[in-house]
C-alpha cells in the first residue's frame, strides 16, 4: 500500500474536523452517527483501490473507472453511492489550457476524491469548507460542493484570462498578410476552448441529477449552492462558444482580406500585362526579317509606329487606372 498516494484522510464529527483515520479503520468509523470521512487521493494504485473498495463497500466498476484517467465527465449511481467524474483545467506558463481529472465517490457518510493529472491540490478548499461547520454537519455533500465550485471557478478564470488574448489575436487577424503561425495559434486555441466547453457542459447535468435524484447526499439547503455552480458552468459554456465564434470569424476575415489582396495584385498584373502586350506584338513583328514590312521605306514610319504604340498603351493605362486595376 503506497501511503504517498493518500493526501488526507480525516473524519468529521458534527461538522468538526477530528483526527486522521487509518485506512484500515475506515469501515468502523463509517458506522458512527453524524460523522463522515473525507479521503483525498492522488493517482492511487490498483492494490490500494481494492482496499478502499472493501472499506467503503464501493462497486468494482467504479473502482475500475477511478484507476484510469481520460474518463468523460459523468455521474453514475452504484448502490448507496455515486461516482462522479469532473475535468479540471488550468493555464500553464505558456497560456495553454491543461486538463486533468478528479473522480468523486460520494456516499451518505464519506467523500473520496481521486486526482489525475491535476497540478493543484485541494488543501485550501478543505480548509475553506471546514470553516462552515453548520454546513458540514449536513454530511459530505457540502464538501463535494466546495470542490466542484472550485473546479468550475477555474473554468471561469480561464475564459476571463483568455478574453484579452483573444482580443489581441483578433487585431492580428485584421491584416492582408498571411501568417500561418498566427492561424495555427488561433486554431489551437479554438480546440482548447472546445475541450473546455466539453468539460463544463456535463457539470450542468451532474448538478441537475444530484438535485433531482440524490436527496440523501444533497440536502435541500444545499441545492441553492449547486444551482449556483450549475449557472456558472452554463456561463462558461456560453463564453467558450462565443470566443470560438469570434476566433472563427477572425480567421475568415483574415483569409478574406488575404484573398482580396491577392485579387488586387492579380488585377494589377493583368492590367500591366494587357498594356505591355501592344508594344510586345508591334516590336516583335518589326523584329522579323522580312523585306515587305509596313512603313519600312517611309521616312516617318518608325516614329509613327512608336507614337501609335505608346498612344494605345496610354489609353489602355488610363482605362485600367480608372477601373481600379492599376
Amino acid at each position: 500500500m503506497n501511503s504517498s498516494k493518500v493526501i488526507n484522510c480525516v473524519v468529521y464529527r458534527h461538522g468538526k474536523r477530528q483526527e486522521h483515520v487509518d485506512i484500515a479503520e475506515i469501515s468502523e468509523v463509517l458506522k458512527e452517527e453524524k460523522s463522515f470521512v473525507w479521503l483525498g487521493l492522488n493517482q492511487p494504485e490498483a492494490d490500494f483501490m481494492q482496499t478502499l473498495q472493501q472499506e467503503f463497500n464501493l462497486h468494482e466498476l467504479a473502482i475500475e473507472d477511478a484507476l484510469v484517467a481520460h474518463q468523460r465527465p459523468k455521474i453514475e449511481q452504484y448502490g448507496e453511492s455515486v461516482f462522479i467524474v469532473a475535468k479540471t483545467a488550468h493555464l500553464n506558463d505558456q497560456q495553454r489550457i491543461c486538463f486533468g481529472e478528479t473522480h468523486f465517490f460520494l456516499g451518505k457518510n464519506f467523500l473520496i476524491t481521486v486526482r489525475h493529472g491535476s497540478a493543484e491540490g485541494y488543501a485550501a478548499i478543505r480548509a475553506k469548507a471546514e470553516k462552515n461547520q453548520a454546513m458540514l454537519c449536513e454530511g459530505p455533500g457540502y464538501a463535494f460542493y466546495c470542490l466542484l465550485d472550485f473546479i468550475v471557478d477555474q473554468y471561469a478564470n480561464i475564459t476571463e484570462a483568455l478574453s484579452e488574448r483573444i482580443a489581441e489575436l483578433e487585431q492580428g487577424m485584421f491584416t492582408t498578410r498571411f501568417d500561418s503561425h498566427a492561424l495555427q495559434g488561433v486554431y489551437r486555441l479554438r480546440r482548447e476552448l472546445l475541450a473546455l466547453r466539453n468539460a463544463a457542459m456535463p457539470v450542468t447535468e451532474i448538478c441537475a441529477q444530484l438535485m433531482r435524484f440524490h436527496e440523501d447526499f444533497i440536502p435541500k439547503n444545499l441545492r441553492a449552492y449547486l444551482r449556483d455552480v450549475q449557472d456558472h458552468a452554463h456561463h462558461v459554456v456560453v463564453d467558450s462558444e462565443d470566443m470560438r465564434e469570434m476566433l472563427t470569424s477572425a480567421m475568415q476575415v483574415n483569409l478574406a482580406l488575404v484573398s482580396v489582396q491577392q485579387s488586387e495584385v492579380n488585377k494589377k498584373l493583368a492590367g500591366w500585362g494587357a498594356v505591355l502586350i501592344v508594344p510586345t506584338i508591334v516590336f516583335s513583328m518589326y523584329g522579323m526579317n522580312f523585306s515587305d514590312m509596313p512603313e519600312l521605306k517611309s521616312h516617318f514610319g518608325y516614329p509613327a509606329v512608336l507614337v501609335a504604340t505608346f498612344t494605345i498603351c496610354g489609353v489602355m493605362w488610363a482605362r485600367f487606372k480608372k477601373a481600379g486595376w492599376l
